[in-house]
């Protein structure tokens, strides 16, 4: 009898402030990730974008489902500042979510700060290297 492994959606039940990122990950609440994560009142979520570093409107679904506890998303692009695009951040408006894109580090940083002010914040971000 072969046991298969068994992949779980990576999640993380609850908000906690960023410790490290790179390598193609981020650090958080003593456990590790590898690649992009969404940081959701729900929790810290493994997130996989549809066009990194360009976010598509289907990449902010769990954003959306979750707006009325969001008011600002935090969009960390990786190395280099990158537009969302028009059609993403009229979705985002649409729920009264202001949108800021920046480099993922600027976004750690900044996520750090404003969860520590307990702001209603959440943040996308696309791993670097």
């Amino acid at each position: 009898m072969t046991h298969g492994i068994k992949i779980r959606e990576a999640h993380f039940p609850g908000r906690a402030p960023i410790d490290a990122y790179g390598n193609g990950g981020f650090r958080f609440a003593d456990m590790s990730h590898r690649g992009s994560i969404l940081c959701l009142p729900s929790g810290i979520h493994g997130w996989e974008p549809q066009t990194p570093p360009i976010l598509s409107r289907r990449d902010v679904d769990m954003i959306l489902e979750q707006a009325a506890d969001i008011e600002i998303l935090l969009v960390g692009t990786g190395v280099d500042l990158r537009r969302i695009p028009d059609d993403v951040r009229a979705a985002l408006r649409a729920h009264h979510i202001s949108s800021d894109p920046m480099s993922t580090g600027a976004a750690v940083r900044t996520y750090n700060v404003l969860l520590a002010e307990d702001r209603a914040v959440a943040a996308a971000l696309i791993a670097v290297d």
